[in-house]
């Protein structure tokens, strides 16, 4: 009998199967539902749980979660809807892997809001929306949004987290600032003999949000440059609710959790949409998607365990990702209850959201609009950092590169271009 290990060759084809069955066990189960009232019909969400990353696997799926809530109008809403998520993936090479392609999300997701704002204006019609879009890729989450609807977190452990920012100008000074900077003004609804009323609204225009998709008759100062944050959720996963300022101007994070608690999913959101209609009436479009991302293991129906009493976090206690795990996504946590933060950002200035070192060099090609994705000529270009107040590292010569529409876009964000021409307006 020979004693010379024998070694088989195992076919590469059935290694890839082999770890495509391990990583599709060790992705959650995601289910959803939503509910809705209606009072201007201008509210409109996209969910899709089975989408492909490497078209044709069948296991590299990400879901899609979006809520769109229309204003002055829903033609605002319905382009976003059916174009933001094409606009996002145009502007991830297509030769990612998976956590270069996770990892290149916060900046896609940048770049396609900014595009899906400015081929809508190019239509010239003057309504705008909100934008809450979630990203669901493994345990990894990735929110955008403009605008007042929220996205929270309920961990497994009972833990809240908030996901988005509000883009209010009633409640965000910063906003306040930047868009008095740019040119525009801020103050209330005058109604005559000095009195003003109402919340705090951008003029000329009137509307009471900082950030939106649309809107053009009010200034580019109104930017559509998203919020995001992306974190990471433990093995025991959690409940996400997406909703309206229907519901937000009603309920508190805490109160829609409890008010639903148990429920499954469909139940849940009409739950939370039935307790703010009857805490303030119809007064706007409300709706509510909650999504439910629970380990395989547990059947498709489980449902997050009863709240520890007293125990509530919020957006400020996330863990920071320390600088061994930033590369790899997957790492196994030393606490299991732990929400890890893996970005935050929320300038509006696309020199800080696009610029060339986070998180991966090879994002951007060298002769395409880093918004638009049209190929540009090497003299046609113009780097985000073009004019920029910072010094230091940064040239105006490093890319990524605009194309010269573009560029006059983020100069009117900026309040370095007048706006186009403004037209009177309806509020928000």
């Amino acid at each position: 009998m020979s004693t010379r290990s024998e070694h088989h060759t195992v076919p590469l084809s059935v290694l890839l199967k082999r770890e495509l069955a391990i990583e599709k066990i060790e992705r959650p189960e995601i289910v959803h539902g939503q509910a809705s009232q209606s009072k201007k019909g201008e509210d409109f969400t996209l969910l899709k749980s089975e989408c492909e990353r490497v078209v044709g696997d069948g296991v590299s799926t990400y879901s899609v979660f979006g809520l769109f809530d229309g204003h002055n109008g829903s033609a605002a809403a319905i382009y976003t809807k059916e174009n933001l998520l094409n606009n996002v993936l145009a502007a991830i090479p297509s030769d990612l892997n998976r956590d270069e392609w996770v990892a290149a999300l916060p900046r896609a997701l940048v770049a396609g809001f900014v595009k899906t704002d400015k081929d809508f204006q190019e239509k010239a019609q003057t309504s705008g929306t909100t934008v809450t879009f979630m990203i669901i890729e493994g345990w990894v989450l990735t929110v955008a949004s403009v605008g007042d609807s929220r996205c929270t977190l309920e961990s497994a452990e009972g833990d809240i987290f908030y996901l988005s920012a509000d883009h209010r100008l009633e409640c965000n000074e910063e906003e306040r600032e930047r868009i008095i900077a740019s040119g525009g003004e801020v103050g209330r609804l005058n109604t005559g003999g000095g009195a003003e009323i109402g919340p705090l609204r951008c003029w000329p225009g009137g509307l009471c949000l900082s950030r939106s998709i649309g809107d053009m008759d009010i200034g580019e100062f109104i930017v559509p440059v998203p919020y995001v944050k992306q974190v990471k959720l433990s093995s025991t996963g959690g409940r996400v609710i997406i909703s309206s300022d229907g519901v937000w101007d009603a309920l508190s994070a805490e109160t829609a959790y409890d008010c639903c608690r148990g429920m499954p999913v469909e139940t849940a959101a009409a739950q939370i949409v039935k307790e703010a209609v009857q805490s303030k009436g119809l007064r706007d479009d409300t709706t509510c998607i909650v999504i439910d991302i629970l380990p395989r293991e547990k059947p498709s129906t489980a449902l997050p365990p009863t709240k520890k009493q007293g125990k509530r976090m919020f957006k400020s206690m996330f863990r920071k990702k320390t600088s061994e795990s930033s590369s790899h996504l997957d790492k196994e946590y030393n606490e299991p209850d732990v929400v890890e933060e893996l970005f935050e950002e929320g300038s509006a200035m696309l020199s800080e959201r696009l610029e060339a070192k986070y998180p991966i060099c090879n994002m951007f090609k060298l002769f395409v609009c880093a918004v638009c994705q049209v190929e540009i000529q090497p003299r046609e270009g113009v780097s985000i950092y073009a004019g920029s107040s910072s010094r230091g590292k940064l040239r105006a010569w490093d890319g990524p590169f605009l194309c010269l529409s573009c560029q006059e876009k983020k100069e009117a964000m900026e309040g370095k271009r007048p706006s186009g021409e403004r037209h009177s307006s309806g509020s928000d």
